[in-house]
């Protein structure tokens, strides 16, 4: 079992943390990944390499999974069939939640296992918040139910480590796209409950409220946008049209018809990730399935509530914001979606860990030693810094 730990600008916890890992687990594998902290923090990186651990460190910082993917490449190239856990470098994560994890990883297949935590106690209204909405929209774009979409703390089997690499995301967002893909990916998601710590109200968080949140966010907000522009058009259509025909059935379908194309368009080349995975016909049969869909719907809608006298227009506006959400989790879940997880996995396998799409640091090769090597009397910092 390897203990990852991506960190940036650490403090005291770090040393911390690895020391008591270290008194729990003796055997640990600790890899620690320098991301870009700096001069100012060469000491404790420099004490983390003298108690044992593998220190990866590159000059420029990269972001929370731009380190992950980093560890994830140099795991698998040093300890292959090893499972991974993954630990904050903060002080969240106890020792026996994180050893929990670490057992449950070696009891599940094809599974992540998730460190979450319960929420209880004195937590920073933001990181509930946070929480609360990403949990919510996860969610509706999956329809699993995960009480913490946000947690560090998470076990991954050896043989996921190519997918974990081929991912898309440099920052705090790789680990919310990590489940969006999972089950596309083929794989289940486990959890265990942890203990919910915030230390000094999370004030070592390098978390950045408003730039990471639309990270996070992204691909709903593109949605969003993609929606609101085609609900602009569906609008517009349809007020020509009942003006014109006098027919809501034609005012309906034909505003319909104009918006939907224009939205599948632009859902499946600038929405949607992986939108050109799957063939322009399967994506178009599919969307044309939803849309009729969701065009029965919305007719019915509109006609039960301008029956009970509520005007054309904010009927109209009513019934779409309801459809709205149910229109992105099908095209989530099932239109576009990501290839499958032999396609991932062999083309992970094929392209080098420093490929540009991942945007992994080329490691200068060093002599390696075993991260006990250190305590037996060899206390050299082993560190491995890109080009």
């Amino acid at each position: 079992m390897i203990i990852l730990i991506p960190a940036y600008e650490p403090d005291h916890q770090l040393i911390n943390l690895v020391q008591k890992l270290q008194e729990a687990d003796p055997w640990l594998t600790i890899v620690v990944v320098d991301d870009g902290s700096g001069q100012d923090f060469q000491d404790t990186f420099d004490a983390a390499a003298r108690l044992g651990c593998h220190v990866l460190s590159y000059a420029v910082n990269g972001g929370k999974g731009h380190a992950l993917k980093s560890g994830f490449a140099f795991i698998a190239e040093r300890f292959p069939g090893h499972d991974v856990v993954c630990a904050d470098s903060d002080g969240q994560h106890g020792v026996a939640d994180i050893l929990a994890v670490a057992d449950r990883v070696r009891h599940v297949t094809a599974s992540m296992v998730l460190g979450c935590r319960n929420f209880s106690g004195d937590v920073p209204a933001r990181s509930k918040f946070g929480n609360t909405v990403t949990r919510g929209l996860f969610r509706l774009a999956t329809g699993q139910r995960i009480t913490d979409t946000q947690t560090g703390l998470r076990g991954y089997r050896a043989d996921m480590l190519p997918w974990l690499v081929s991912v898309r995301g440099q920052r705090y967002e790789y680990e919310l796209n990590l489940l969006l893909e999972a089950q596309q990916a083929g794989y289940g998601i486990d959890s265990v409950e942890i203990a919910t710590v915030y230390l000094d109200h999370n004030s070592g968080s390098h978390f950045r409220p408003v730039a990471d949140s639309i990270r996070i966010y992204a691909p709903l907000l593109k949605f969003l946008g993609s929606s609101l522009s085609a609900f602009a058009v569906d609008l517009a259509m349809f007020v020509i049209l009942s003006a014109f025909t006098d027919s809501l059935l034609v005012a309906v379908v034909g505003a319909r018809l104009v918006s939907a194309s224009v939205n599948f368009m632009v859902n499946r080349r600038v929405v949607f990730e992986h939108g050109k995975d799957t063939s322009l016909r399967a994506a178009a049969t599919g969307y044309v399935a939803l849309v009729i869909v969701l065009l029965a719907a919305n007719y019915t809608a509109i006609w039960a509530l301008t029956s009970i006298s509520v005007p054309d227009l904010p009927a109209k506006i009513l019934t779409e914001s309801a459809l709205l959400f149910v229109s992105y989790a099908v095209q989530q879940r099932f239109l576009f979606v990501r290839k499958s997880r032999a396609s991932v996995t062999a083309r992970a396998v094929q392209s080098e860990p420093a490929a540009p799409e991942t945007h992994i640091p080329a490691l200068v090769p060093a002599q390696f030693q075993h991260s006990m090597t250190a305590k037996s009397g060899n206390q050299s910092p082993k560190r491995f810094r890109s080009n």
